[in-house]
């Protein structure tokens, strides 16, 4: 038994899809440039829609960060509900009425709050050392004020009345 004979023919031409598979190939092609052409246009509409959105923002908050919130970072805003939990018009009330029961012979220069510490510092000025001790006493007896004690006095030789310049400080409390 033999195996019948193979013919192989390398030369000869064969068909390359006629004119369907030219059609099937130029509608894929056409379709391909297509789907780019409207990619394009859709990144270049994006990126359009991201930069309006970016200065429609930038514009809402007058170039503030992005973790601000009502024109306050979080520091900010902490500060300020800080500031607001002092009582100030209960503080300033017992300096004023300290002052008057000394016979107003004590200015109140300066009052500086520190509110981690629910501390205030008072400076201040009276005619002597007397009336300063006495200022201090009276605080004592103000409500919202523990613990005021004198930190440092001075003579004032500049002055021609020589007043005594001092500072008081002392713990606040919210209660009234």
């Amino acid at each position: 038994m033999s195996a019948p004979r193979l013919q192989l023919d390398f030369v000869q031409r064969r068909s390359r899809g006629g004119a369907v598979g030219i059609a099937v190939a130029t509608v894929g092609v056409l379709s391909l440039a297509a789907v780019l052409v409207q990619r394009h246009e859709l990144t270049a509409r994006l990126a359009g829609l991201e930069l309006r959105n970016s200065e429609l923002a930038e514009r809402a908050n007058h170039g503030r960060s992005p973790q601000s919130v009502g024109g306050l970072d979080s520091q900010n805003a902490e500060k300020t509900v800080r500031e607001l939990g002092t009582p100030w018009s209960q503080l300033l009330a017992q300096l004023e009425t300290a002052s008057s029961d000394t016979e107003n012979e004590v200015a109140v220069l300066a009052v500086e709050p520190d509110h981690a510490k629910h501390r205030v510092k008072v400076t201040a000025e009276a005619r002597d050392l007397d009336r300063a001790l006495s200022y201090v006493q009276r605080l004592r007896k103000a409500p919202n004020l523990r613990y005021p004690m004198l930190d440092s006095h001075e003579l004032r030789t500049e002055d021609a009345n020589h007043p005594v310049r001092f500072q008081v400080s002392a713990d606040w409390s919210d209660a009234t």
